[in-house]
């Protein structure tokens, strides 16, 4: 067990933490642990490459935990009203779909490599912050709108949807290629 496998273990260890805090109303803490985990996720890739330990573990470790860690947060969030329902079920439906069409090019032995897309990175950001503000706006006095949030929802819905759609055009393409010639005619 490496120093970054062992982060990425932190990080899932502390999803039920989080999600114990939210029961509890205690939002501060729910905030703190959501930014501990966070952090654990830009540690473990930055030292596995500065110390070159790399594993295999690791490369499914931590994609695990860090969807475990947001889609907790979006389900729980969206059960106790912090964030709308309808963007937690957006958000669990694009990584469902994402996992389905792995599933699929893996099922029919189809090679392929995963490259984050642009609008991936971003859509993971605004998700992040999604949960964090929606966290900070329950911790600490209410200075800005709620509606800034609400704005915050869409946005982040919106790139949701777009980089599914990324994605999903991304595997037909890959599919597409993997079928030969004569199979096409």
């Amino acid at each position: 067990m490496n120093i970054p496998n062992f982060l990425s273990l932190l990080r899932i260890i502390l999803v039920p933490v989080f999600v114990i805090f939210l029961i509890q109303a205690q939002y501060d803490k729910a905030l703190i642990t959501f930014m501990v985990a966070g952090l654990t996720d830009a540690l473990d890739g930055a030292l596995a490459r500065l110390l070159k330990c790399q594993t295999t573990l690791g490369a499914y470790l931590d994609p695990i935990a860090d969807k475990l860690l947001l889609v907790t947060s979006f389900v729980t969030l969206s059960i106790f009203g912090l964030i709308p329902g309808w963007l937690a079920v957006i958000v669990i439906s694009r990584d469902f779909i994402i996992l389905l069409g792995i599933a699929i090019l893996t099922l029919m032995s189809v090679a392929y490599e995963i490259k984050p897309a642009i609008v991936g990175k971003m859509t993971t950001a605004l998700q992040i912050a999604t949960i964090f503000f929606a966290l900070l706006y329950k911790a600490v006095t209410h200075d800005f709108g709620y509606y800034w949030i609400i704005g915050l929802c869409w946005t982040t819905a919106l790139f949701t949807i777009i980089s599914g759609l990324v994605y999903i055009i991304r595997g037909i393409r890959i599919l597409n290629k993997s079928v030969p010639e004569e199979a096409k005619k």
